[in-house]
Parts: C-alpha cells; sequence; structure tokens
C-alpha cells in the first residue's frame, strides 16, 4: 500500500528521479566515468566544484571512503558552502562575472586535467564562466545540471548561455524548475529538495565507472578506504605517498 504521508511522498518522488538518472542518463555516466579514468592514466589531475548547496555533492567525491584519492574540492572563497555570512552573499557571489576567471588562474588546474562542475541550474556566471574558461585552458569538463533550467529560465553570464553549453559531458539530474518535489494546499511554496540526493548519486555512479574502467585497462583506481577499518590508515598513506603530486588536499 502507497505511503501518502509527506515523508513518503517525498521517498517516491527521489526514488523516481533516481530510477530516471539511472535509466535515462546511463551513457553520460558511461561516458564521464571514462573521462576521469583517461584522466587518471594519462597522470592528470580531477578536481570538483559546487557553489551553495551544489557544494555538498562535490564535497561528497572528495577525501572519503571508497572515493578516489585524486579527486580535489576547487574552492572560491565565500561560495563553497553556506558558512558565509550572510549566506546570502554566497549567492551573490554566483552572479560576478570575472571570479572564476581569477579562481582559475591561481588553482593548481592545468592541461589534462578534469573539472566537475555542479550547478543545478547552470544559468549563473560563475559555473559557466568557469566551464569556459577551463576549457580554454586545456582541462576536460563535466557538467551536473539540470538541463531543463536552460530552456525555462534566462541566463545570467553575458554570452546568454549555461553550464551545459561548455561541457565535454553533460549529466541532467532531472530536476524540476525550483528544486522542490511537493505541495500542500496549506502549505503556500512548494518543498522537500531533492538535487542533493540524486545528485550525490550520480556522481558516485560516475566514480563507480571510473573505477571499474581503470581497473579494466589494469591499471590499480587510486581508491581510499575508512580510517575506521583496520589497515585503512596504511592504505591510504600508501596511496597518498604514490599520487602525493596529484593530491592537494594532503600535505
Amino acid at each position: 500500500m502507497s505511503d501518502r504521508t509527506p515523508a513518503g511522498q517525498f521517498f517516491d518522488a527521489a526514488i523516481t528521479l533516481l530510477q530516471r538518472v539511472r535509466d535515462e542518463e546511463a551513457e553520460p555516466v558511461r561516458a564521464a566515468g571514462t573521462l576521469l579514468a583517461d584522466t587518471v592514466a594519462g597522470g592528470g589531475r580531477l578536481f570538483a566544484f559546487g557553489a551553495g548547496h551544489s557544494s555538498l555533492a562535490a564535497q561528497d567525491v572528495v577525501y572519503r571512503a571508497g572515493g578516489l584519492a585524486l579527486m580535489n574540492l576547487l574552492t572560491v572563497p565565500g561560495v563553497v558552502g553556506v558558512d558565509v555570512m550572510p549566506a546570502t552573499l554566497g549567492s551573490a557571489l554566483e552572479r560576478v562575472d570575472g571570479l572564476a576567471s581569477v579562481v582559475l588562474e591561481t588553482s593548481p588546474l592545468r592541461a589534462g586535467d578534469a573539472l566537475v562542475i555542479i550547478s543545478l541550474s547552470g544559468r549563473n556566471a560563475l559555473p559557466v564562466e568557469m566551464a569556459m574558461k577551463a576549457r580554454s585552458l586545456g582541462v576536460r569538463v563535466i557538467g551536473v545540471t539540470s538541463v531543463a533550467y536552460a530552456s525555462e529560465t534566462t541566463s545570467r553570464h553575458t554570452s546568454g548561455t549555461y553550464l551545459k553549453d561548455h561541457c565535454d559531458v553533460v549529466l541532467d539530474s532531472k530536476i524540476a524548475i525550483g528544486d522542490a518535489e511537493l505541495t500542500l494546499d496549506t502549505i503556500p511554496a512548494p518543498f522537500a529538495p531533492a538535487s542533493t540526493a540524486v545528485t550525490t548519486a550520480l556522481l558516485q555512479a560516475v566514480m563507480a565507472t571510473a573505477a571499474a574502467t581503470l581497473a579494466d585497462r589494469g591499471i590499480e583506481p587510486p581508491l581510499l578506504r575508512s580510517g575506521n577499518v583496520d589497515g585503512g590508515h596504511e592504505w591510504n598513506s600508501r596511496v597518498f605517498e604514490e599520487y602525493r603530486d596529484r593530491i592537494f588536499y594532503q600535505y
């Protein structure tokens, strides 16, 4: 029997979205995982960026058990997370022209690297400019966004384009405009966003594909293990040492 409570409805909505991205994004997930595997095999480095709540999915693939040790977080002060005060400053910075170029010019990114850019709307100046600038530097770009925004909103970048227009691979999260899955007659606004759960799952599917692709080529994937299992710290120390020139969160 279907659970019609708000909690049950949210789980149903999230599960439906996950099933959609599993079925409809299988090829982009494979392409993104292959791109990351190619980058690792070719000696490149991996980076992930997201602004505001999109940063949660970026952080989820950096320095974590079962993940690729080479994935680094590309940070933009005041934009990654909601710890900046006031929190609305982060949203304002996403619309500042020129910020992404300055960030990339002072970052470790170089030709041959790969950058995952996560932006639900894909319409703000920061992610659009970051994708454009990164590709001009010879960096391969994977974009994770809701493609629906491009047909139902106006771009905030001077080019009039969206993140999806400047990527080597695009992963469509299928999230509806406004990122809220539920409505009730007694509540004046839609509520219960699912973008974090869906985007995180999409990226973990990409990471799994990258690891398996490397293994298929006879290359041991540079994976981290949990520090809370016996031997985990020793395992990670070996990985950090082997890849120390491609990891930027480890001193």
